[in-house]
């Protein structure tokens, strides 16, 4: 498989290109732009070298009186030398030579073909070739007082001279370009580095493999998935989220809103604020409860966002149910598996001392007390998982040693749907295992559970022998985490309340030395109100 070519590549070349090129186009403007400068400055320059020859008293009266040459040739010597000219020369009427870098050419005819325009009173600038070679030439016409022409002043630059001055120029262009490219070249390696670490050392065909894993991911994982920025507005939502927020009546898409403007009641901004993870924190969407786990996100030490995941708690009440509805049935076959054996143990004693009249009174007992155990938890309560419930509880108090008597002031006769079962095992469970752990130190255990049914409520009393709580400690006991009993734990009596809550119950707690009683009055909904309702 070919590899593919690296990001720092491809930005080091690419700025290098656009470097190479920008400096190619600027050294071609410059270039011409100073070199037709660099000629027009010349020109300039001898211009104005030719009319200030052609202003001089020294030309004007020799042309006019046609004096000694010396005196003008001193003078236009003197002028070239000053200005760097290559030729300063006085010429009459008739183009003879009055002046010239060379004396033996003065008197003779001004050479180059190019002088008739200004003998003729034009002034122009041409360039030829004359006894000196290659120059660019000034011609400027020379006046009397009475304006008349006597002669013209030509003044010559050497082409050598202006093309060398271009040269350098050029030179100096190319010069400042290759530093040019050397500074671009190591800016775009800079610049590639610096994206490379920002992209976390990835390449594109990573980032982008990455990108599709991710969105793979999220659409793939049955939990609701919603991300935040740092704005509070939404910029990631799942195909699950999605579903559950059409499932609450929110079917439109979210992206881009503000998660305020979207979901009036949630409180991830709180996660942005505070920096701290939550955990299984519930919420209603328009009276559909979720449960969410939500995360900050943070890059380079900085809250950037928040990532919230959710399930319907419907879903995850249906599978509690399952696990709860196993681990009951566990509990239930250990305690009995451990009564069986301690009663065979007794049966196998019986049959060794060949007491069998005893024998028979011991199974006949056994026998009738499972059989009204059973009989008094079934006729009196119709919900199947409720009463195999309370009948594991039965088993598991006697192996704690403990008496638990359950007394039912009326037939609690309807089934139950699968949420409300759910919370009055919650509630029922906790307050019995909370009793059995109270009786713990004491001489008496002995615990009663009453439930008693009033048209749509249900009225549950849990009562023990234990040394009771104190009046510091039931204001605490049903706050999450908090227990006399040591660390990890406090989570029983938390949850027995938030199912209490849920099914809009009521909680009294009556203690002393001799004991306590908690009290609990719940609404619920059986199965036939539920196929009413549907």
């Amino acid at each position: 498989m070919k590899r593919p070519i690296s990001l720092s590549f491809i930005i080091t070349i690419f700025g290098c290109v656009v470097v190479l090129l920008s400096l190619l186009i600027t050294d071609l403007l410059i270039n011409f732009t100073t070199s037709e400068r660099i000629i027009d400055n010349q020109e300039v320059k001898a211009q104005i070298v030719s009319r200030t020859v052609a202003e001089s008293k020294i030309v004007k009266d020799h042309l006019l009186l046609k004096g000694n040459t010396e005196e003008v040739q001193d003078y236009t010597l003197e002028v070239q030398e000053i200005t760097d000219m290559m030729f300063v020369v006085v010429m009459n009427m008739e183009g003879v030579r009055q002046s010239h870098p060379n004396p033996n050419l003065i008197g003779k005819k001004f050479v180059g073909g190019d002088e008739k325009k200004v003998l003729q009173g034009k002034e122009y600038i041409s360039k030829s070739k004359g006894t000196l070679g290659d120059s660019l030439r000034a011609f400027t016409p020379v006046y009397d007082t009475n304006n008349n022409q006597i002669g013209a002043v030509a003044v010559g630059i050497s082409l050598e001279d202006v093309q060398l001055s271009l040269t350098q120029n050029h030179r100096n262009i190319v010069i400042g370009s290759i530093f040019g490219i050397l500074v671009g070249v190591l800016g775009a390696f800079l610049l590639a580095k610096y994206i490379k670490r920002m992209l976390f050392g990835l390449e594109p065909y990573a980032i982008s493999k990455l990108l599709q894993e991710r969105s793979t991911m999220l659409q793939s994982v049955h939990e609701g998935v919603l991300a935040i920025d740092e704005n509070l507005t939404i910029t990631l939502v799942n195909k699950s989220a999605l579903g559950l927020f059409e499932k609450a009546g929110l079917s439109k898409d979210p992206v881009g809103m503000k998660i305020s403007d979207y979901m009036a009641n949630s409180t991830i901004e709180r996660v942005i604020k505070t920096g701290e993870s939550e955990r299984d924190v519930e919420q209603f969407i328009n009276g559909m409860s979720i449960l969410a786990n939500r995360e900050p996100l943070i890059v380079n030490n900085k809250i950037v966002g928040a990532i919230s995941t959710f399930r319907d708690k419907t879903e995850v009440n249906q599978l509690a149910n399952q696990l709860t509805g196993i681990q009951t049935y566990v509990e239930t076959l250990r305690a009995q598996s451990h009564e069986f054996m301690n009663r065979l143990h007794v049966i196998f004693g019986m049959v060794q001392l060949e007491a069998y009249d005893e024998l028979k009174s011991f199974i006949r007992q056994i026998i009738d007390h499972q059989n009204q155990e059973v009989a008094m938890v079934t006729n009196h309560i119709k919900d199947p998982v409720l009463a195999g419930f309370i009948l594991g509880k039965l088993s598991y108090a006697r192996e704690e040693k403990v008496e638990l008597k359950v007394i039912n002031d009326t037939a609690f006769s309807r089934p139950l749907n699968i949420e409300n079962s759910q919370e009055l095992i919650t509630i029922i469970g906790n307050l019995i295992d909370n009793a059995i752990e109270a009786l713990s130190t004491s001489k008496e255990k002995k615990i009663e559970l009453k439930l008693k049914e009033e048209e749509e409520t249900l009225h549950i009393e849990v009562s023990d022998t234990g040394p009771g709580i104190t009046e510091t400690n039931q204001k605490s006991i049903f706050k999450k985490g908090f227990s006399t009993k040591g660390t990890n734990r406090g989570i029983g009596l938390y949850l027995a309340k938030q199912s209490i809550e849920k099914l809009n119950g009521k909680l009294n707690v009556i203690s002393s030395e001799k004991g306590t009683t908690f009290k609990v009055a719940v609404e619920y909904v059986s199965k036939k109100d539920v196929k009413k309702h549907d």
